[in-house]
C-alpha cells in the first residue's frame, strides 16, 4: 500500500495550493478540484471555510519541483573611462 500525505502544491497553485495539493492527493486535475469548490460555495455550502480550514491545516510541500535561479549580478560595476580629448 502506498503512503500518501496530502500537502499543500507550491507550483500549480492559484491561491494557496490546496486544491491542487488535494488533486494531486487523489489523482485527478487540479482544475476539476477548483470547479468543485467553486460550485459548492454558489450553491450556498461552507467550501469556502472548508478552503481555508484546509489552507491552515495542510502543510505546504518542503521540495518544490521547479525552482527560480535569480540572474547574477556583476560583482563590481564596470568602470568607464571619460573620452579622450581630440589631438591637435
Amino acid at each position: 500500500m502506498e503512503n500518501k500525505k496530502l500537502y499543500r502544491s507550491q507550483n500549480d497553485k492559484m491561491i494557496a495550493g490546496v486544491c491542487s495539493g488535494l488533486g494531486q492527493f487523489f489523482g485527478i486535475d487540479p482544475t476539476v478540484v477548483r470547479l468543485l469548490f467553486v460550485f459548492t460555495a454558489l450553491l450556498g455550502a461552507s467550501s469556502i471555510l472548508v478552503y481555508i480550514v484546509l489552507w491552515i491545516v495542510v502543510p505546504p510541500d518542503v521540495m518544490p519541483t521547479t525552482s527560480y535561479i535569480p540572474p547574477q549580478q556583476p560583482s563590481a560595476p564596470i568602470e568607464q573611462q571619460p573620452p579622450e580629448p581630440p589631438a591637435e
